[in-house]
């Protein structure tokens, strides 16, 4: 059976890190993004040139039509999805729960929740026997900040992911009978561009410099990670989230 993959958000740091790394598993590719089309097409030719079979498909994954053309998109492209990571995620500047608007608090659930929600329920639909489909397995991607709260810094973000640890452990036990497994990972501090969203670039050395480790993670690690979860390695494992916090 050919794996295939849609990975949200997959135009850049860990989701293009995951696509080039299932690509070399032999996975077909799924690049989702939202505004960034030149980085996603840019990968998708990557992958190709890798002999990868790969393809872009736009959407904002908080919104349910996007998310519903998304995957009829791929339906049409690549055949029956098999696995699905919810990588698409943003963050906000930094400030305190008092700063924040209601209009930033709304975005920021649509995004991190809602649309990793949304996804699943399609990647379900593709993926049960009871639809047709033949088991598949779902990687949420969360964040050390679920644990750590983020006080003075996005608390909003850090509880959007604590939402989605919960959300893994309880949709695993759900669709554990449809032989769709489901995990997660929460990567610490790692070296992508979203620390230029917080307006704090210099975050990265500093606090992952803080860690055990000394030092940042990179997106490949967490890429390893997730294909792990991914892969008929980890079997036997659903329902739990793995650290790739460099020992935070």
């Amino acid at each position: 059976m050919q794996r295939t993959i849609l990975i949200t958000g997959g135009s850049r740091g860990i989701g293009a890190a995951t696509a080039r790394l299932a690509a070399e598993r032999g996975y077909a590719i799924a690049i989702n993004y939202v505004r960034d089309e030149s980085s996603a097409t840019k990968l998708k030719k990557e992958l190709e040139k890798a002999g990868a079979r790969a393809v872009v498909v736009a959407g904002d994954v908080s919104v349910e039509s996007d998310v519903m053309r998304m995957f009829e998109a791929l339906d049409r492209s690549l055949g029956r999805l098999t696995a699905l990571v919810n990588n698409a995620g943003i963050v906000d500047v930094s400030t305190r729960v008092e700063n924040m608007s209601a209009a930033r608090l709304q975005r920021m659930l649509a995004v991190n929740v809602v649309g990793s929600f949304l996804c699943a329920r399609e990647a379900i639909k593709r993926m049960a026997p009871r639809f047709g489909g033949e088991g598949g397995a779902i990687v949420n991607v969360s964040s050390a900040a679920a644990k750590l709260g983020s006080p003075g810094d996005y608390v909003d973000y850090a509880a959007s992911k604590g939402a989605i640890d919960t959300f893994t452990i309880g949709l695993a036990k759900e669709v554990a009978a449809d032989r769709i497994r489901v995990n997660g990972v929460r990567p610490g501090v790692i070296r992508t561009e979203i620390h230029a969203t917080s307006g704090d670039p210099s975050r990265v050395d500093r606090i992952g410099g803080a860690s055990p480790l000394a030092r940042a993670g990179e997106p490949e690690e967490v890429a390893r990670a997730i294909v792990w979860l991914l892969s008929d390695e980890a079997s036997y494992t659903t329902g739990t989230t793995l650290d790739v916090t460099g020992g935070r």
